[in-house]
């Protein structure tokens, strides 16, 4: 739905949260029994510190990273020993070993490593987010999901990301460098299961290239004259690729905390199950992602949570091959495919979504934005406006949508205007989401009144319908929201003028206008 896919193809493990992997670590390990002394593989991990204020038999607990505080009144952070930074280094060959042989991904040449600071982790990636078109991207993103009531109205989304680049961040590997970056100021122990995680992106990028594999359908829309259907559905395609090399490599790291045990992350699914849940509520100091709005949290930890579920469904369906080496050289192209890997590997493939004319249909406006919504983003539209249950039951019935927002020539400073097409498996499907998508009204909106022809009959309690069919028009602060659904199509405009609304369904659903009206 976001421009905030740009973010993960252009530092692939940098933004997505790895300070949740090093947490995933941390937590996946206090899950695992003790091994046995005759247990163990050919490589096993050393166990992780123990957390704050506990301690084992040897020696007292080491501080991790939940020990640290990210606030200015901090001058000083615990940094790691030279003895245990070479000591880390050494381990990097025999990690990578490790994540060759779990994957089958070939180790083709060694890769570098280098000891950076939290300081020149985070300058980097501002640096990054930085970039004149980066930032022209962010301030869309962050606009539209406003409009749809995704983010609160005076949420600042980069201030935010700044953030939690800082409280977040963890070992990275650099596919521009091709060099795992292992962190000064984290317990060496902790970061080991996170080299496995990292080093699994290094064995990917030797596989595929991972600069030019994540840039495969990474066009801008908004640098299109006219959009095809081909281009909304390739629109995610850096989404389902960064779920794969995460999902990947957070195969991997269970595999490899639970290697001492002589299981893996087939023989222990509840330690996969139960680290999903863990990582949308995060550590008790990670404050900005604790108080993240719930899409930042789903949109954040999606390639790593979704991205496990692919993978470890293509591990035990189809078997190693095909959940490392074919995913990488044959790649899932949307979330639908992530989500539901039965779809992705019974090649199902979606009717292209027709588009309307956008520069004559919206002459009167100044193109904003343009892009896809996929199944990931109306499993969140459905979850945030009528809750988990209902999102489970009505997402898998997408079949495609889009949006375009746009501003009137006229009046620059007038609310962004919004169309938004979905199709579904039914009419049914798409009447049922179009009643939740009108109850979002109420909570969206100060004031949003249903239009009515008979003034006598007011509209049904909106809260109370579970299901809509033909168009209804509310009038907002912001303007008048329509939703039109036609057959299994639904066409929702919000704050544009009657006639482009009217233009637009007169393209889209010409039939339903012309014998239904």
């Amino acid at each position: 739905m976001t421009e905030l896919k740009e973010l993960y193809r252009k530092s692939p493990s940098l933004l997505a949260l790895a300070g949740l992997v090093l947490f995933a670590a941390s937590w996946a390990w206090a899950q695992v029994p003790t091994p046995s002394p005759q247990a163990g593989a050919a490589i096993t991990p050393a166990p992780l510190a123990p957390g704050p204020g506990t301690t084992d038999n040897a020696s007292p607990a080491k501080p991790g990273p939940q020990d640290q505080k990210s606030d200015a009144s901090v001058t000083q952070e615990q940094k790691i020993s030279p003895k245990e930074a070479e000591e880390l280094f050494h381990d990097v060959d025999q990690i990578l070993q490790f994540a060759s042989k779990d994957t089958g991904l070939p180790i083709k040449k060694e890769v570098k490593r280098r000891l950076t600071s939290r300081d020149e982790v985070v300058a980097y990636l501002q640096k990054n987010m930085a970039e004149d078109k980066d930032a022209q991207r962010l301030r869309r993103s962050e606009l539209v999901l406003k409009k749809f009531g995704l983010l609160p109205q005076d949420f600042d989304l980069q201030t935010f990301l700044v953030a939690l680049l800082r409280e977040q961040v963890a070992g990275y590997y650099d596919s521009k460098t091709a060099t795992v970056n292992l962190l000064d100021w984290i317990d060496v122990e902790q970061q080991r299961p996170v080299l496995a995680h990292e080093l699994t992106h290094a064995l990917q990028d030797q596989f595929v290239g991972l600069e030019k594999w994540m840039k495969v359908g990474d066009a801008d829309l908004n640098d299109k004259k006219q959009p095809t259907g081909a281009d909304i559905e390739n629109d995610e395609i850096s989404e389902a690729r960064q779920a794969v090399v995460e999902g990947q490599a957070m195969v991997v790291l269970v595999d490899y905390i639970l290697a001492p045990t002589g299981q893996s992350i087939l023989a222990s699914p509840q330690i996969a199950d139960a680290l999903k849940e863990s990582m949308l509520v995060g550590t008790s100091d990670s404050v900005e992602f604790k108080s993240a709005p719930i899409f930042l949290k789903e949109e954040l930890t999606f390639p790593y949570r979704y991205g496990l579920d692919f993978e470890t469904e293509l591990l035990r369906s189809r078997g190693k091959e095909k959940a490392f080496a074919a995913s990488l050289s044959n790649p899932p192209r949307t979330t639908r495919q992530i989500m539901e890997p039965k779809t992705y590997l019974s090649g199902e493939v979606l009717e292209p979504m027709r588009l309307p004319d956008f520069e004559r249909d919206f002459k009167n406006y100044e193109r904003f934005d343009v892009g896809a919504i996929g199944e990931f983003d109306v499993a969140i539209l459905i979850d945030q406006y009528a809750g988990t249950e209902a999102s489970h039951k009505l997402y898998p019935h997408w079949r495609g949508g889009y949006y375009y927002a746009a501003r009137p020539k006229a009046d620059p400073s007038a609310p962004l205007g919004l169309l938004y097409v979905s199709r579904w498996s039914s009419p049914e499907k798409a009447s049922a989401f179009a009643a939740i998508y009108a109850q979002s009204l109420a909570k969206r909106y100060k004031r949003a009144h249903e239009v009515t022809a008979d003034e006598k009959n007011p509209p049904d309690d909106l809260q109370k319908v579970e299901s809509l069919t033909g168009t209804h028009t509310w009038l907002t602060e912001e303007g008048p929201v329509v939703i039109d659904v036609e057959g299994d199509g639904l066409l929702i405009t919000e704050s544009l003028d009657p006639s482009t609304t009217g233009q637009l369904e007169q393209e889209l659903f010409g039939a339903f206008v012309a014998v239904g009206r």
